[in-house]
């Protein structure tokens, strides 16, 4: 369903905003933030390829006048850009001005930039709502950080996502039925101060009574699955984040090896300019293993045929092949320096033993064994002081309540500097309630390593989002009520039927993860009922920055 597809909806507006302007050479001038999200749906020689010569920042501009240029400002509304913008348009450098912002603007800053345009340079000005970072088709981010302090909204952050939010459901062309989890304040604080923004704005939602005209919006709240961010990940996408990081689509492998080459220290992991990175992202990593290798020999197959240049027509053959051949070339190195990377990660640090051990902490309930894994493991030479922290704060958040001193002494085993604050932390942070299961009727998993490359087997993903999959599950059987998700504004669904749920927006207050982005592509592959779910958060988390947002919102009184 392509109006649910974000990474579409923000093509569509950047591909507008260039072509409106007309033929001839154009600047492009963003801020830092619309840089970003420009650079998640087009790749910097693609927008070359239509007339942009010149791309810079507003904060950053050159006085230089270029008058034959055309000027394509694209910016957030805010107060700094109107400032910087009518102070261009005293002095305008270009020659014409189109004036495109990614959210409302008020008339009030309307008229300030036209007061500033003495000499007449604007030749128009537009509302285009890519106000969010779309990371893939059904998923993207605000890049909002530590949006809590004592589990209450920052007063800037919390117009921020309004906006955010508000461009999601208006790129989409779609009046948003607000629902929220009833047990989160921030979840019932944002609704409805969506909700008012909303009914301000009331005519640019209006989209009539058709078909797919609403889509309803879900906002939970990350204290209520504190676990998920905590694990370890065997799928390409969330392992790269969680072992190396991935900022914007780049992924700095200078930051973990020193001996990268200079051209391979940044790469970029685009599922749209990227064949193998698309097709492999959700796949667990011994699948990458199978895939990389099956790459590998396309590749030599393809070098070997390129060797043979004997004629007028194999040169042809080659000069015709050649942007094809050097993109292949540039993906495979790419790839293979990354698996690599990340293959002598999980060795160096045990991951494998680590992470079945979390799985089996969180997923079943045989305490004895899991404690005696546990004092063993974090003897190991190769686990870290990091690792047992992480191993100790599940252990607490599955078994803390029952067996307190073994909780605590386990973090003092871990030896990880502010290790007590941070699960006191985590403790405070945590909503959730685990399930008790009845040991006779968990199966049993044939434990099995990596061997030549090949899979991870479900002893290493047992795990699944709770508060993401009770959610799914609940609107596919029709039993998300209202009581657990009240509804704001006029629009109340009473108890929605799953048939009348076919678009919905699920944003994870405090962060999403890229485990929950793999379930949700998963579940829209999969589930019979018709339902698109698009998943959003303030932020995408590692277990690093997400244990950061917790301290951040159980910070002591300064």
């Amino acid at each position: 369903m392509t109006n649910m597809n974000v990474v579409l909806a923000v093509k569509n507006y950047v591909t507008k905003m260039i072509e409106d302007s007309g033929a001839g050479m154009k600047a492009l001038i963003m801020d830092k933030e619309t840089i970003g999200i420009v650079s998640m749906v087009f790749a910097q020689s693609e927008i070359l390829q239509k007339e942009v010569y010149l791309f810079e920042n507003i904060e950053q501009m050159s006085s230089e006048a270029v008058k034959q240029v055309k000027g394509i400002i694209f910016v957030r509304p805010t107060e700094f850009n109107i400032q910087l913008l009518g102070e261009e348009l005293k002095k305008p450098r270009f020659g014409k001005y189109y004036l495109y912002f990614s959210n409302t603007i008020s008339k009030s800053d309307v008229k300030v930039l036209a007061e500033s345009d003495e000499q007449e340079c604007v030749c128009d000005i537009h509302e285009l709502f890519a106000d969010y970072y779309p990371l893939d088709c059904h998923h993207f981010t605000l890049n909002i950080w530590n949006c809590a302090y004592h589990f209450t909204w920052n007063q800037q952050q919390l117009t921020r996502c309004c906006q955010g939010l508000a461009a999601v459901a208006l790129s989409m062309k779609k009046r948003p039925i607000i629902r929220y989890g009833s047990s989160s304040d921030m979840c019932k604080r944002l609704a409805e101060s969506l909700n008012h923004q909303i009914s301000r704005e009331a005519s640019l939602f209006d989209y009539g009574q058709r078909q797919g005209a609403t889509v309803s919006m879900f906002i939970i709240d990350r204290r209520d699955d504190p676990v998920t961010p905590l694990m370890n990940q065997w799928t390409y996408e969330a392992m790269t984040h969680e072992l190396i990081g991935i900022k914007n689509g780049r992924v700095s492998l200078a930051s973990s090896n020193a001996n990268v080459s200079k051209e391979l220290s940044e790469i970029v992991l685009s599922p749209l300019n990227d064949q193998f990175y698309q097709e492999n992202l959700i796949n667990n990593f011994g699948e990458i293993g199978v895939n990389i290798k099956k790459l590998m020999e396309q590749f030599q197959a393809k070098t070997k045929s390129h060797q043979k240049v004997e004629s007028i027509d194999d040169m042809k053959n080659f000069v015709e092949n050649y942007p094809q051949f050097k993109k292949m070339s540039g993906t495979v190195a790419k790839h293979v320096t990354l698996v690599s990377e990340l293959s002598k990660i999980v060795a160096d640090k045990n991951l494998l033993e680590i992470s079945e051990l979390e799985q089996d902490i969180i997923c079943q309930n045989d305490h004895n064994d899991v404690l005696e894994r546990l004092r063993t493991i974090m003897k190991h030479q190769k686990v870290t002081s990091y690792e047992a922290l992480r191993l100790a704060a599940l252990y607490t958040l599955k078994y803390g309540q029952q067996h307190k001193s073994t909780a605590s002494s386990l973090v003092d085993r871990a030896n990880f500097k502010d290790g007590r604050r941070i699960v006191k932390a985590l403790e405070r942070y945590n909503l959730a309630q685990f399930e008790e299961r009845d040991m006779k009727k968990a199966f049993s998993i044939t434990k099995r390593f990596f061997k030549d490359l090949q899979g991870v087997e479900n002893v290493y993903t047992q795990h699944k989002p709770s508060a993401l999959k009770n959610l799914l599950d609940k609107l596919v059987d029709g039993r998300a009520r209202e009581s657990e998700y009240p509804t704001v504004g006029m629009m109340r669904g009473g108890e929605e039927k799953g048939g009348d749920l076919q678009q919905v927006v699920v944003f994870v207050v405090g962060g999403s993860t890229y485990e929950e982005i793999a379930y949700v592509e998963g579940f829209n592959l999969s589930n019979k009922s018709g339902i698109t779910v698009v998943l959003g958060g303030t932020c995408v988390h590692s277990s690093r920055t997400f244990i950061d947002e917790v301290l951040f919102a159980c910070a002591p009184n300064s």
